[in-house]
């Protein structure tokens, strides 16, 4: 009997390049969320840092330029992590996206493991059976 062969193996081989495709575009996207998480919490600490440093000026005075200058510094930096937030809302939905592709993905590349997996369990019964066909011949002719 021939050898196993499955005959949506170059179908199987492209869906899991296709897989791996799809997870490092996923990686990729998750790096650029921790990236940006970074940035924000970078942000937030410089922004606190500034406030506190802000606050205690006005607790020992402060000329009035001054505090406008922290005020408008401080505004910047509000201003400047809303966008940063934004921005990561939007990678957030890419992520999502990917994720969902990787899913879709896995799925097909899965259906196809489950076919090649019952087709090569036919096959096995297949060489079970004809071999037993052949035991059988075997040993009739022998008698």
């Amino acid at each position: 009997m021939k050898k196993f062969s499955f005959q949506l193996e170059s179908v199987m081989n492209f869906k899991n390049q296709r897989l791996e495709s799809k997870k490092a575009e996923h990686a990729k996207v998750i790096a650029m969320v921790n990236e940006q998480n970074q940035k924000i919490d970078f942000l937030l600490e410089r922004y606190r840092g500034i406030n506190s440093e802000f606050n205690e000026k006005k607790i020992e005075g402060i000329s009035i330029i001054e505090a406008m200058e922290y005020s408008g510094f401080l505004y910047k930096l509000e201003v400047e992590i809303q966008q940063e937030k934004r921005q990561l809302e939007k990678l957030k939905k890419v992520e999502e996206e990917k994720r969902a592709e990787v899913v879709e993905v896995k799925i097909e590349t899965s259906t196809l493991e489950k076919l090649k997996e019952k087709k090569l369990e036919i096959y096995h019964k297949e060489m079970q059976k004809s071999e037993e066909l052949f035991i059988e011949e075997f040993v009739s002719r022998n008698l």
